[in-house]
């Protein structure tokens, strides 16, 4: 407080009671304040939430890395050999293809769901342009054979889907998972015909920029 003669001015902090009164059990000396507060907390909550999941879906990490980000597939890395089954039940050996093509490999969550109807269209309208880039493409999903023969099916998906049961090959490659590690990463790797990653793209939004910008990427290759 400060005093003169004449006049006193109370000073005191913006906002303290309002602050007290929504992180604790202090009672704000206004009606319209106690009807709202629990309107104020589920605000303040959602926006913690929306900070973690933003952190989290725009790859923030600590500054030093663990053993597994160490060891994650990326830019330089040389693809590892693994063998699964297609949507036709026949068996790809990543190492015969590769010296072939350009091998474009796009890790996806489910055979559903709007995003990856968005992501796997985006890849079979663009599929000219892949072939025309010398490129082969191929989506891995966890499902099964019948399951990625349904969804190619449906989705008339005329490139390889792969069937990773048991999340094995995603494991291999270090495939980073998004909200908290409960939602499998989306990412497409770029492989040269000498077997080295050259390009890595990771994003759970806007899923058609998967294909979008590999393509990009493939003709600036050019």
């Amino acid at each position: 407080m400060y005093q003169t003669d004449s006049w006193t001015i109370n000073i005191k902090p913006l906002l303290t009671d309002e602050l007290r009164g929504l992180i604790g059990s202090h009672s704000v000396d206004h009606p319209k304040y106690k009807k709202f507060r629990n309107y104020y907390r589920t605000y303040l909550v959602l926006i913690l939430i929306t900070l973690v999941f933003y952190f989290d879906f725009s790859g923030f990490t600590h500054t030093k890395e663990t053993e597994v980000e160490k060891s994650k597939i990326g830019v330089g890395s040389r693809l590892p050999s693994f063998s699964l089954k297609d949507q036709n039940g026949n068996t790809l050996a990543i190492d015969s293809v590769i010296g072939k093509y350009y091998l474009v490999i796009f890790f996806y969550n489910s055979d559903a769901g709007p995003n990856t109807l968005r992501e796997v269209w985006a890849f079979q309208e663009n599929l000219d342009a892949f072939k025309a880039a010398d490129a082969m493409v191929i989506g891995i999903g966890r499902e099964s054979v019948d399951s990625h023969k349904e969804f190619a099916t449906e989705n008339a998906l005329l490139y390889t889907l792969l069937c990773d049961e048991g999340n094995k090959v995603r494991k291999m490659f270090r495939v980073p998972s998004n909200l908290l590690g409960y939602l499998p990463g989306r990412v497409t790797y770029i492989v040269d015909k000498t077997g080295k990653v050259v390009y890595v793209h990771s994003s759970q939004i806007r899923t058609y920029k998967h294909a979008t910008n590999a393509l990009k990427f493939l003709k600036e290759m050019k």
